[in-house]
């Protein structure tokens, strides 16, 4: 619980922050405590801008104003890409992003860099709000969502000999990631709201994998209001099917994979 966090403390902790369309969330973790996250969830006004949410957010939320060992923010949206990192050039950022990504005002292209999976994750953010949070953390550092779970998620599809599919499922859309025993084969995200349209994406990008029904794995993450629709759906086609624990928050606790 954040309302029993001991903000006294705040130099030693580590605060990640999300930002979604689907609200803000926060986690608070103390590397040199006993491993716990707190955890803080916070709606936002969709009549806002994403700045303008974070701004009424760090008024409202004092605690938020305290010195803190390390800033990570995530940008949780489908705008990422990723390339090998052997072909990865700085000043080419902009073009490979944009080349897969239609162009929008006041953003700004980052990118983080994987090494444990050679690649380079290029994704935008808001470049109001990357400023305002500049202007509270000087130090912080930026990612896309997507680069926790790469991260995570291919240490995690080494054990055993076969191949595993990822997804992560939001209000919204979808973010899927496969593997074949640590190596990446995928990371895209699809807009679906529907469970009819969830079923439909994961089965398609099982099939264009070329995964087996029987032997390979998928693993759900994230959103999973719809699971008993969803999982016996899936069943029907694919037999190994597994929730992750923790179901909800994983890339806040995978973030510290890519310090």
């Amino acid at each position: 619980m954040i309302e029993t966090t001991d903000f006294n403390k705040s130099e030693q902790y580590t605060l990640s922050i999300r930002l979604s369309t689907d609200g803000f969330s926060f986690s608070v973790f103390n590397p040199l405590g006993d491993g716990e996250f707190s955890y803080y969830d916070r709606a936002v006004d969709e009549s806002l801008s994403l700045t303008a949410n974070l701004k009424q957010t760090f008024r409202e939320l004092a605690w938020l104003e305290r010195p803190f060992r390390r800033v990570n923010v995530l940008m949780a949206d489908k705008r990422f890409t990723f390339i090998p990192l052997e072909f990865f050039e700085d000043e080419q950022t902009e073009i490979i992003f944009y080349h897969n990504h239609p162009k929008r005002e006041n953003e700004t292209v980052q990118y983080n860099i994987l090494h444990k999976n050679n690649t380079v994750v290029l994704f935008g953010m808001d470049k109001s709000a990357c400023s305002f949070l500049r202007e509270q953390y000087p130090d912080v550092k930026f990612y896309s969502q997507a680069s926790p779970f790469i991260e995570f998620f291919s240490s995690k599809s080494r054990l055993g000999n076969n191949r595993k599919m990822y997804a992560h499922l939001r209000k919204d859309a979808v973010d899927v990631y496969g593997y074949e025993r640590g190596r990446l084969l995928l990371a895209n995200s699809f807009e679906c709201r529907s469970t009819p349209d969830r079923v439909y994406y994961l089965l398609y990008i099982w099939k264009q994998l070329g995964f087996e029904q029987e032997r390979d794995e998928l693993h759900l993450t994230g959103d999973l209001n719809d699971k008993e629709l969803l999982l016996p759906e899936l069943r029907k086609f694919i037999r190994q099917v597994f929730i992750m624990n923790p179901a909800t928050n994983l890339d806040l606790q995978a973030i510290t994979l890519c310090e």
